[in-house]
């Protein structure tokens, strides 16, 4: 392999993690916009397409070994948008704006601890234990607020000026600067075997998410932000 065909394969390396990044960058993009003509479940939907991207760039930079600080910063960034300002904006326009300056104070709440949440993670990203994570991750508080208007849109709910929703942008602002441990399934790893249950039981899961993805969803993220917060 020649000088140039080796620089190409270490380029296209580190091209490929960052244009999922990117793509998740979009859809943070795309949900604000979403927010500003009042479509709120274009937003919501966009959010979590975003998450799955968040989580593959980051799997193909391990697979492929293309971490870079580059690549670190720019997900932190695209992060920011995707899962601090967006659902901030989604949740004040959907469910707080009727609280007036209540409303969007919680919501800036929700940006403010947002970011000290990535930024905390970038300092302990290379000190803290792989299996867990510090505080509740943004894209788990973002998918909170996203699934939540998918579901009260399938049921065909409206509210106005609903206090449930105003205590828990602040619950989920808290819990991201706190100390809870959430489980980070950073160390599950696919490729190694497993008994032949977790199979079983993860074709279960699938089952059941797929049979009514609206509500499912939201029970999922729910679930994962309950149990690390009793645990």
């Amino acid at each position: 392999m020649t000088i140039k065909d080796k620089k190409l394969k270490e380029m296209s390396i580190y091209i490929i993690p960052n244009l999922f990044t990117s793509c998740n960058l979009f859809c943070g993009f795309y949900a604000i916009l979403s927010c500003m003509n009042g479509k709120f479940v274009h937003a919501a939907t966009a959010i979590i397409v975003a998450s799955i991207f968040d989580m593959l760039d980051g799997r193909i930079a391990r697979m492929t070994k293309g971490y870079s600080r580059f690549g670190e910063e720019y997900d932190s960034l695209a992060d920011q948008i995707s899962f601090v300002a967006s659902p901030s904006i989604l949740i004040f326009k959907w469910g707080l704006e009727p609280f007036g300056k209540l409303g969007w104070l919680a919501s800036f709440l929700f940006i403010a601890c947002g970011a000290l949440r990535l930024a905390r993670f970038n300092v302990q990203a290379h000190t803290v234990e792989r299996k867990h994570f510090q505080g509740l991750p943004t894209p788990v508080a973002a998918g909170v607020i996203a699934t939540l208007v998918i579901m009260f849109n399938e049921l065909g709910m409206e509210f106005e000026k609903s206090l449930p929703m105003l205590i828990m942008t602040f619950i989920l602002s808290f819990l991201m600067v706190s100390d809870v441990r959430y489980r980070s399934f950073k160390d599950f790893d696919l490729r190694h075997k497993r008994p032949f249950m977790t199979t079983v039981l993860g074709l279960m899961l699938f089952i059941v998410i797929v049979s009514k993805p609206e509500i499912m969803l939201f029970v999922l993220v729910f679930t994962y932000v309950s149990w690390g917060f009793l645990n």
